[in-house]
């Protein structure tokens, strides 16, 4: 199949700021696409079909499939690929079949302005996804580039900010980069006379925080940047169902995360396992199995409260809950080892060359892990943590109850 569709990045200067290869794809195409400031941009006298994209997206991009053959130019803001509407139209049409051209995008443009390194800076877009998502990139001095949502996204980030102990940060929104109306507004996140909370702001911006926490902001119990596994066990709110600090992070390391690789979380609790894959990177995805409507919560408001997005909840006891679900690389099962048909469920579930870790506390689940190690090999270790604690006016070890751990690589079936 030919090359049937193209997609130009346009800047804040329209036409005139394309280069000679985009404006040829503008001029060969039989049917233009775009929103309707980009359309706008077109000559009133165009007479080519033009497609306003709709809302759900979906509605357009099935037209856009059903003209395939035909030469369809889409009309993008700034880099298609970064963030931007060539991603999503990469999911239903090969590379193969597109031609894409970009404009600089907002992120270099900011950064442009501002004298930041690019590669140097946490980035997001809030188009789709909640301002808590950037709590995963709080840090003292760290740069964070945001592409909003609206005109009300630099208000929303400054709240958040605030309430996460950065109302000190410096926020500087850029409105149409590029352009002959392009502006700055600058102050601190926690200002409450800033021009953002008292102008009209362009739907189009960008937001750049300068992080800078306040004074008396807790960087020990509030740690979401931290990227490591075994974040403080005050980081989570629970019942009484959280892995422990220091076991988390040794069963962090025997899970041992890989980018764009799926874990189930059986039985999550609060969700601190599945919620610490996430956080190891972007790309790693988990879904967390949970029964008990509280603990349900707890997982959704620790997620956004440590800036996780795309984390799956399923309600239902396993193994029935796990009936149906996208295939897993990676399994963890904290509790419930004992439960009939759950390990075999789990077991069955991997692709050879998939990982099953199983924490046993009670005799009853160690016996059933001696089992299935017996049968299937792995690596069985027992960890033992002790804390002080206070023996009238001396301090005493206190030994928490032990954990075994079995750890498996799924073999090719003999």
């Amino acid at each position: 199949m030919h090359k049937w569709l193209s997609v130009v990045g346009i800047g804040e200067d329209g036409l005139e700021g394309i280069s000679a290869i985009a404006r040829s794809l503008i001029d060969s195409a039989q049917i233009l696409v775009g929103g309707s400031r980009h359309l706008a941009m077109l000559p009133s006298s165009d007479p080519r079909e033009q497609i306003t994209w709709a809302s759900p997206l979906d509605l357009t991009i099935e037209k856009i499939l059903n003209l395939r053959g035909k030469a369809v130019c889409v009309l993008a803001s700034g880099d298609p690929m970064c963030h931007g509407i060539g991603v999503t139209l990469l999911r239903h049409i090969p590379i193969a079949e597109i031609t894409i051209v970009p404009s600089p995008s907002a992120f270099s443009l900011a950064c442009a302005r501002l004298g930041w390194a690019l590669a140097d800076i946490e980035t997001f877009s809030l188009t789709h996804r909640p301002v808590s998502v950037l709590a995963s990139a709080l840090y003292p001095h760290a740069r964070i580039l945001v592409l909003s949502a609206d005109k009300t996204t630099p208000a929303r980030v400054a709240e958040f900010l605030t309430h996460a102990g950065f109302g000190q940060s410096q926020i500087a929104v850029l409105e149409r980069m590029g352009g002959a109306q392009e502006r700055w507004i600058e102050g601190l996140a926690n200002e409450k006379t800033a021009m953002w909370r008292t102008t009209e702001v362009a739907d189009l911006n960008t937001i750049a925080i300068a992080c800078i926490p306040d004074p008396d902001t807790a960087l020990i119990s509030k740690p979401p940047a931290i990227k490591t596994s075994g974040l403080p066990d005050a980081a989570y709110h629970h019942d009484g169902q959280l892995t422990k600090r220091e076991v988390r992070a040794i069963t962090l390391s025997s899970l041992a995360p890989v980018p764009g690789k799926l874990l189930w979380d059986v039985g999550a609790g609060c969700g601190s396992i599945a919620i610490e894959w996430m956080r190891s990177h972007p790309r790693c995805r988990a879904i967390a199995i949970e029964r008990n409507t509280t603990r349900r919560q707890y997982i959704a408001d620790n997620a956004a409260a440590l800036g996780i997005s795309g984390l799956k909840i399923v309600a239902g006891d396993a193994p029935a809950a796990l009936d149906g679900l996208p295939q897993p690389d990676v399994i963890f099962i904290g509790g419930g080892a004992t439960v009939a048909g759950l390990f075999e469920t789990c077991w069955d579930a991997l692709h050879v060359g998939g990982r099953l870790v199983v924490n046993a506390v009670t005799i009853e689940s160690e016996q059933k892990v001696l089992q299935w190690h017996h049968q299937h090999g792995g690596e069985l270790i027992r960890i033992g943590i002790q804390r002080t604690e206070a023996i009238g006016s001396f301090l005493g070890w206190k030994p928490s109850a032990p954990i075994t751990q079995w750890v498996v690589v799924k073999q090719k079936e003999h």
